[in-house]
């Protein structure tokens, strides 16, 4: 399946443009401050598009129609769920982290329970975003392989040395300028392919719809209850397992993952990072509706011809259906979603590592704003090479990459969300509770994802209630032995 002449160009013109718009936006960095924090000057519309398109991987562009063209729109249910989360962190964590000098997710853990708790949590952090960002970049090589034609390994190192590139040069605030141009690209990639579909359709936009229709592919709610209690929490989207878990996995991803709260503090300002964060959960909403609707699209386009793989469905429309050129834009968009997820996890797992690990050190108080910052490019370059091994390890795997991303952070997201929680609403916990009670969430987490006990829409909310109860004993405990 190689491209046209044309695409080709398109896509190569692409990857070397966005290489040095990324360069370019970045500027001159003078601190590390300036690197990892943009200076705490970024405009909070920039952000909030960088944000969608930093969560928005390959993964997400490619299985999310598939899915729809499988079954229907009720993973819409877990939109509203994301909206939900959002608005909770925006109100309740956030304002946590602007009381005091803040520099990444954990440092409130710090001024909470003490510095253990903080380097604890940015341990965890680095080793779920290694394996999770790991498997999307293994899952970006898979549409690329098809696409060009070419090994594994030369797709997976032609994203990661792209990324790398503007990331290293250009910081945070190159990252962002390149994921906000790049979050408009795969959306009118999407757009675009809706429209071709619809003007293909025989009869109309009209009996287009009514065929969807009366096929059940057009459903959005689904409410869960029509077998029993098992089958009722192992229906991964029904409205309230949808709604809950979105907003759960919301709120661990956006109220405690570096990856988000790095851009958020570089708006610089409480009001700043609300409005950006805001502004992602509607935005994110009519994203993964345009989505969904494709996939229905593509279901009917096909006329529900079965693929070996769903993940396959979208990747083929645009290398076999769409007219030269258009392809290669669309192409351009499935890179973008790659880009800008890794590009945004190197540069979180840098600054996570200099801020909660070693400027925290006695020999990183001591050390020169000169080399902090060169020990800030010094550990960008490291965890983009850790990430290319990383996806390598998931080469022979036969399991589906979905599978395998949403599993690995599920493992770590409840214990992380219900420590934050435990530290807002427990006023009594002490460092050693909150230790205790993440690593409980942890381990109960890992029973329940092997076992399959649950959906993996209940996985964040059961890790957070197992953290935050475990928290809550240990102080009560604590208290009446003092007493």
């Amino acid at each position: 399946m190689n491209l046209d002449t044309l695409d080709l160009v398109i896509v190569i013109v692409f990857l070397i443009g966005i290489a040095a718009w990324g360069i370019i936006a970045g500027g001159k960095q003078k601190t590390h401050t300036d690197y990892f924090l943009g200076a705490h000057k970024v405009p909070w519309w920039l952000i909030s598009f960088s944000i969608i398109a930093a969560e928005t991987s390959t993964l997400t562009f490619i299985s999310i129609p598939g899915l729809a063209y499988l079954t229907n729109l009720n993973f819409l249910q877990v939109t509203f769920g994301y909206l939900t989360g959002r608005i909770f962190v925006t109100f309740f964590l956030l304002p946590e982290y602007y009381r005091g000098e803040i520099s990444t997710a954990y440092s409130f853990l710090e001024n909470r329970f003490g510095l253990k708790t903080r380097k604890f949590a940015s341990v965890v952090f680095l080793f779920t975003r290694t394996a999770a960002d790991g498997v999307r970049l293994f899952a970006t090589a898979i549409p690329i392989k098809l696409l060009l034609n070419i090994d594994y390994h030369w797709a997976i190192g032609i994203v990661a040395v792209i990324s790398l590139v503007y990331t290293y040069t250009g910081g945070v605030k190159g990252v962002i300028w390149v994921d906000a141009f790049q979050m408009f690209l795969y959306l009118g990639g999407v757009i675009v392919s809706i429209i071709f579909i619809i003007d293909s359709s025989a009869g109309g936009a009209g009996e287009l719809f009514t065929r969807l229709l009366n096929d059940g592919k057009l459903q959005i709610f689904n409410s869960g209850f029509e077998g029993g209690i098992r089958e009722f929490f192992n229906t991964p989207y029904s409205l309230i397992a949808g709604i809950t878990g979105g907003a759960f996995l919301s709120m661990a991803s956006h109220g405690t993952d570096q990856l988000i709260i790095q851009r958020l503090l570089s708006a610089g300002s409480l009001k700043k990072s609300q409005k950006a964060l805001l502004l992602t959960g509607f935005v994110i909403v009519i994203q993964f509706a345009l989505f969904l609707t494709l996939g229905a699209l593509l279901y009917d386009y096909y006329a529900g011809k079965q693929f070996a793989r769903s993940d396959e469905i979208f990747p083929l429309f645009i290398l076999n259906e769409l007219p030269s050129g258009v392809s290669g834009l669309l192409i351009a968009g499935m890179f973008a979603a790659a880009l800008s997820t890794l590009a945004g996890s190197i540069s979180s797992m840098a600054s996570s590592t200099m801020f909660d690990l070693i400027l925290t050190g006695k020999r990183g108080k001591e050390m020169s704003e000169e080399k902090k910052l060169k020990y800030s490019r010094i550990l960008t370059l490291v965890w983009a090479l850790v990430l290319i091994q990383s996806a390598a390890l998931f080469m022979n795997s036969d399991r589906a990459v979905v599978e395998i991303a949403l599993s690995i952070a599920s493992f770590t997201y409840g214990g992380l969300l219900g420590t934050f929680l435990l530290g807002i609403f427990v006023k009594k916990a002490r460092q050693e509770d909150a230790l205790a009670a993440f690593t409980a969430g942890i381990l109960v987490m890992v029973s329940v994802i092997l076992l399959k006990l649950v959906a993996w829409t209940w996985f964040t909310l059961t890790g957070v209630l197992v953290t935050m109860l475990t928290g809550y004993l240990l102080s009560t405990l604590t208290d009446q032995r003092k007493e």
